[in-house]
């Protein structure tokens, strides 16, 4: 530029000569027109000469990745059932006379529930009974006959044949008394079932019978059910993909179980915790093929009857202690086109560093990682936006507020629904 000021300026100072030339076309008007254009020839030239500025570093905040100790549990839906189911149904055919008890109320074993009409049971143990008195009646005689046979037998005096009979005729009215006496004992039990008793204790539900009406022995419609509800079971159905996560994350190392490894916590419906905690009971080995998950029960203490069967509740199930879990803010893990979560680090050099995650599962409002991460990387939490890799940054430490500050796991609340292998 200064080698075409060089250039110009004669040029331009020769004009200039010229325009103060009176005699020239220019005139004064031509000197007012150059000494404008050469100063905008000359700010031009300056402005080129200029540097532009330097774009500054993006400030963003970061958190040092640590490992923590956690209990890592699995909230799943489950249903409650009943710990014992009783339907009662007639064991002999007859005429309901009295129902016994009142509906929805505490029943014990044992106690009597229906009344049966008993009339052609007591007589038929009374018609069993006299049979059995007629055989015993002639047992006497015809034991004696064959004794006084068997004697005169060993002296010639009656014939193989008189013994014979005598015998069979004291072996027949022997089987003749047994008969009986089963007959009279089974007749006593349908007596006995004409009362109806509850075979468990629990709470009973509604009659569907009423005085007057006709039953059979073992019908298929029951008279009434009785559930005990004291303790209740939990039924759980667990996938097999969780299931084997599990199992490998035990045979790792990455999950250690303790004596309390058998503890379930339950919500009920309406989110409120259940006081009582749990026992796991077992865990079935028949995967459902519709579903493809195992059942798991679990066992409750209910002795207000707060949990009925057939409520929807959700079961927190230990799992076990991770001591080398890596939990990160859930605002520090952003998501490609596809969907896979990564988050930015800052690196060595002071620059935005790509590192892909893998995650477990969302535990309060942190991530669980499984990969990605390692202890002592500084996660990028603020500053994201419009931030790619490979840029220079300006990172300080990252100021949590007080609602960040949350625990991980509450000792009183449930860890979040297991998402295994990642979201």
């Amino acid at each position: 530029m200064e080698h075409q000021n060089k250039i110009l300026l004669p040029t331009v100072g020769e004009f200039i000569m010229q325009c103060k030339d009176t005699k020239h076309p220019s005139g004064q008007w031509g000197w007012l027109l150059m000494v404008l254009l050469s100063g905008l020839l000359l700010s031009a030239c300056d402005q080129k000469q200029q540097a532009p500025p330097q774009r500054p570093a993006p400030q963003v905040s970061f958190v040092t990745v640590q490992p923590e100790t956690i209990d890592l549990s699995t909230e799943l839906p489950g249903r409650t059932s009943a710990y014992r189911v009783a339907e009662i149904r007639p064991q002999v055919s007859g005429l309901i006379q009295k129902r016994l008890f009142t509906e929805g109320t505490e029943v014990k074993a044992g106690q009597v529930l229906y009344q049966i009409d008993s009339a052609p049971l007591l007589a038929a143990v009374s018609n069993a009974k006299a049979a059995l008195q007629r055989s015993e009646a002639t047992l006497p005689s015809v034991r004696s006959r064959a004794e006084r046979l068997k004697e005169l037998l060993t002296v010639k005096a009656v014939s193989q044949q008189d013994y014979d009979d005598a015998a069979a005729a004291l072996i027949q009215v022997e089987a003749d008394i047994q008969y009986w006496q089963a007959t009279v004992e089974s007749a006593s039990i349908q007596l006995d079932y004409s009362k109806v008793t509850a075979p468990i204790s629990g709470r009973i539900g509604k009659s569907n019978v009423t005085a007057g009406a006709i039953v059979t022995a073992y019908q298929p419609v029951p008279l009434a059910t009785i559930q005990q509800l004291d303790p209740i079971y939990v039924d759980v159905p667990q996938s097999t993909i969780n299931l084997l996560h599990l199992k490998h994350r035990l045979k790792d190392g990455r999950l250690q179980q303790g004596t309390d490894q058998n503890k379930v916590k339950l919500m009920l419906e309406d989110g409120t915790p259940y006081a009582q905690e749990g026992t796991l009971q077992f865990s079935d080995i028949t995967v459902d093929p519709t579903t493809g998950s195992v059942t798991m029960r679990a066992l409750f203490p209910n002795p207000e009857e707060l949990i009925l069967p057939g409520m929807f509740v959700q079961a927190v199930i230990r799992e076990g202690v991770n001591d080398q879990a890596i939990l990160i803010p859930q605002q520090g893990v952003s998501r490609d086109p596809k969907g896979n979560p990564y988050a930015l680090i800052v690196d060595a050099d002071s620059k935005a560093g790509f590192r892909p995650l893998t995650l477990d599962r969302a535990i309060g409002n942190q991530w669980l990682v499984s990969a990605g991460l390692a202890p002592g990387d500084q996660l990028i939490v603020e500053g994201l936006l419009m931030l790619r890799p490979g840029t220079v940054v300006k990172a300080t430490p990252f100021a949590s507020t007080q609602a960040d500050q949350e625990p991980a796991v509450s000792p009183d609340a449930p860890a979040e629904k297991s998402t295994e292998g990642g979201v």
